[in-house]
């Protein structure tokens, strides 16, 4: 018998992307122009972003894609596309594209890009307790990137040292301290470990490693994942900030509410809003940003 195969977006090969793409200028006959973006979370917010008519927002399914797709469409000489992704690692490690048509987050990723706006005070402000906010007598935000910045240096570990530590479903409760939300190092590293069946890495020579990225220059904001400062926010809004149950606060539900929040007025504040103006000017008539 035949099984039936779910269609999965993450298999979708670049060029058939580029084809996808090249296809709204031949059969749909649309002028305007291109964004590529990384996943279907990026694109809503971007949709909010740019100009409904004279720029069309395309999903690549990850970064990679996203970046060969781009490659593809250039080599074809292909104008009026950009693509913006997540600056992860990139900037720090100096391994970032030369081509034109690439823009990069402000910071690591579009989820931290929200939480440095504004956005994350409406958040705050929604879910949280005014009173348990005023005593708790540390900045929020920068609260929350202390701890996020233990895990983005053992993120960037992982990858630089091949350590294939599996950071999916990873349950934070075990190493951050729902009062304070201080985070536990060698608990976090234990936690991976054991969740990643890689008990035999050393927890001091992971220890090195880590301490080995840091500098005293860093842009902290590149270091952080929005994904784990969100899941850090979800613990302190149901103890630290706020008393929600655990379903109310969820990071997933949280990441949305984010996502409401960020206003255009945010966005007119960040580099990657003069980088695109910029490539406005030298790639006209094309247009992605909506007159302010």
């Amino acid at each position: 018998m035949t099984q039936n195969l779910k269609f999965d977006p993450q298999n979708l090969k670049p060029d058939r992307i580029a084809n996808r793409i090249r296809l709204l200028r031949t059969q749909s006959q649309y002028t305007g122009s291109i964004l590529i973006v990384e996943g279907d979370t990026d694109a809503r917010v971007w949709k909010n972003l740019v100009h409904s008519t004279k720029c069309r927002v395309e999903i690549a399914h990850n970064k990679d894609n996203a970046v060969k797709v781009l490659n593809i469409l250039e080599q074809g000489n292909f104008v009026g596309v950009l693509a913006i992704v997540d600056a992860d690692f990139n900037i720090l490690e100096g391994t970032v594209s030369v081509s034109q048509n690439l823009l990069f987050t402000d910071t690591h990723d579009l989820e931290t890009m929200l939480l440095k706006s504004p956005a994350l005070e409406k958040v705050l402000a929604e879910h949280g307790s005014e009173d348990k906010i005023k005593l708790f007598a540390k900045d929020i935000r920068q609260t929350l990137l202390e701890s996020a910045k233990v895990i983005g240096y053992l993120r960037w570990a992982s990858l630089k040292f091949d350590y294939c530590l599996k950071f999916e479903g990873l349950e934070f409760k075990k190493f951050v301290d729902e009062k304070t939300l201080a985070l536990n190092e060698s608990k976090l590293i234990k936690t991976l470990k054991d969740k990643s069946q890689k008990l035999g890495l050393d927890d001091r020579e992971i220890q090195q490693k880590m301490d080995s990225l840091k500098t005293n220059t860093q842009d902290i904001w590149y270091i952080c994942c929005g994904h784990d400062m969100i899941a850090i926010l979800s613990i302190a809004l149901c103890k630290a900030l706020g008393s929600c149950n655990s379903k109310q606060v969820e990071p997933n539900v949280l990441e949305i509410n984010l996502r409401l929040a960020y206003e255009s007025a945010h966005f007119r504040l960040t580099k990657l809003y003069i980088a695109i103006q910029t490539w406005e000017q030298t790639n006209q008539p094309f247009e992605v940003l909506p007159n302010p």
